[in-house]
């Protein structure tokens, strides 16, 4: 297979022939995340084709980081090292993608090697295959790893998991795993606008929570920072009147809510979110998903997940709701 031309996105870096000389990067606009000699950082941004990479990089460059397409492996450590050095670039962003083939192989140990130069943290956008299928019929265009072929959708998906194995060493040591299945691209840069904006009009409970709601028989949210199952209350899918309501339905609502059960399971999950939320800030974090899943996910998770999102939102906390598996 012929290699994917390198590009930079955003500001160009120019790679000279030899890479001894590799000249320094082009001044990046200063970052509103650091400022003026706040703490360096390096996000190496990877993950599946299509699951929204250029779109990510994009955001990281708005908040002001340097940002390059497609490095190659062997130079991360040496970009690392100028940026440390850098009077200028104090926050950079590079993907590393699968245009890189069996050197991938390599990532776990280059990135020790860059993480002793550079805090580095390593994000990786992953998403369903129907998702990745879908959008790539949407483009129209074809698989990396499926060039040779008309990106048919048994190739793009045969690819898609070709790509998920070769990329299992990047994906083993990412600090950061976010599935982009149910985002649009508005969605992204503001997740990721969160995630990495630090210091700017932030306060003690300034913490965006995704509260997914999910059913077991379709698998885990792979983003999910917490999950609580809620398959131990009543399951209103077994009242004829309720089957093809959902559990944002003010009858199914009421009917999941009258057990002492939902009381008490809400009233303790708050009371440990209230403990773990601030603690979780302390350490830096500023996005938190927490998954809620039943059975089928279209009765007690999709009810739970909006009470809990009420319930955080009286003691301070912005919320949102999401329904991965109830039907519209």
């Amino acid at each position: 297979m012929t290699p994917a031309p390198r590009k930079a996105a955003g500001k160009a870096i120019k790679l000279p022939a030899r890479p001894a000389k590799l000249a320094s990067p082009t001044p990046a606009k200063k970052s509103p995340a650091s400022g003026d000699g706040g703490p360096r950082e390096l996000v190496i941004l990877t993950g599946l084709s299509g699951a929204g990479k250029a779109s990510a990089l994009k955001a990281f460059e708005d908040l002001g980081f340097y940002s390059v397409d497609n490095l190659p492996l062997e130079l991360i450590p040496r970009f690392a090292d100028l940026v440390a050095k850098s009077a200028e670039i104090t926050h950079a962003a590079l993907v590393v993608d699968v245009r890189e083939g069996s050197r991938l192989e390599r990532f776990p140990a280059i990135l020790a090697k860059v993480r002793k130069v550079l805090p580095t943290r390593v994000v990786f956008l992953d998403a369903s295959e129907e998702s990745i299928v879908r959008r790539f019929s949407e483009t129209r265009r074809p698989h990396p790893l499926g060039r040779a072929t008309k990106g048919h959708g048994e190739t793009v998906i045969a690819s898609i998991r070709a790509e998920r194995k070769r990329l299992d060493p990047v994906r083993n040591v990412a600090d950061i795993l976010l599935d982009t299945s149910r985002f649009n691209v508005h969605e992204l840069r503001a997740h990721i606008n969160a995630q990495f904006t630090r210091g700017v009009g932030k306060n003690d409970r300034n913490l965006t929570i995704s509260i997914t709601s999910f059913g077991f028989k379709n698998g885990l949210p792979t983003d999910a920072d917490l999950v609580f199952d809620v398959r131990f209350l009543p399951n209103p899918h077994f009242i004829p009147e309720f089957r093809n309501l959902t559990g944002k339905h003010p009858k199914v609502a009421k009917y999941v809510r009258q057990f002492p059960q939902t009381r008490e399971f809400l009233d303790k999950v708050i009371e440990m979110l209230t403990f773990l939320l601030p603690h979780y800030i302390h350490e830096g974090k500023s996005y938190l998903t927490i998954g809620i899943g039943c059975t089928g996910g279209q009765h007690r998770s999709v009810m739970i997940a909006e009470e809990l999102k009420k319930r955080l939102a009286t003691v301070g906390y912005r919320a949102k709701s999401s329904h991965r598996d109830m039907p519209h």
